[in-house]
């Protein structure tokens, strides 16, 4: 399973950026699907989580600003941010968590990420 990430960038603060993330390869289920971020010199943290049944998650940084959606039958998933700000730039990556049969475990794929600047 191979995860691409698009939509990366520069955006002055107060802009909107759309990140999509399209899964490919052997895929049998994808159930979860989610975003990371990581800053320069700082830790890799979730940003937004939806589950297979649509079940949202997001962090208490970016709620109200970014949407996490996606399409199951394109296995890609995608994050609206809106009103960014020069602390939303980082390095964002996508997951996806993957059964490969019914009865196997969950492995979670990680895309090569993407870069998304804001300037003040």
């Amino acid at each position: 399973v191979q995860l691409v990430e698009s939509g990366g960038g520069l955006v002055q603060a107060g802009g909107s950026l759309r990140l999509s993330c399209a899964a490919s390869g052997s895929i049998f289920k994808i159930n979860a699907m989610a975003w990371y971020r990581q800053a320069y010199e700082k830790e890799r943290e979730l940003v937004a989580h939806v589950s297979s049944n649509g079940d949202t998650y997001y962090a208490d940084s970016v709620k109200g600003r970014f949407t996490i959606s996606r399409d199951t039958a394109k296995n890609t998933v995608y994050l609206q941010m809106n009103s960014l700000k020069p602390e939303d730039t980082a390095d964002y990556y996508c997951t996806a968590d993957h059964q490969a049969s019914p009865h196997s475990v969950v492995f979670t794929y990680w895309g090569q990420g993407t870069q998304v600047t804001v300037s003040p």
